[in-house]
């Protein structure tokens, strides 16, 4: 499975492509800005994580140099 992730400001062009992609059997989803913002969490935690142990005191001291 492949996914798509298609940004645009114009509703005449996403309802377009979603069109499109019913026509072509393709499911679509239409993302509220909150799942977005939550996807980029997500990626940006994945991203971050390092396996390691982190003192959270430590961390907390770091931010506040």
């Amino acid at each position: 499975m492949k996914t798509a992730i298609l940004l645009s400001e114009s509703d005449a062009d996403i309802k377009l492509l979603i069109e499109l992609a019913h026509k072509l059997g393709i499911k679509t989803k239409i993302l509220t800005e909150e799942d977005a913002e939550d996807l980029a969490m997500v990626y940006a935690i994945e991203k971050g994580k390092t396996g390691e142990y982190v003192d959270t005191q430590d961390f907390i001291k770091s931010l506040r140099r």
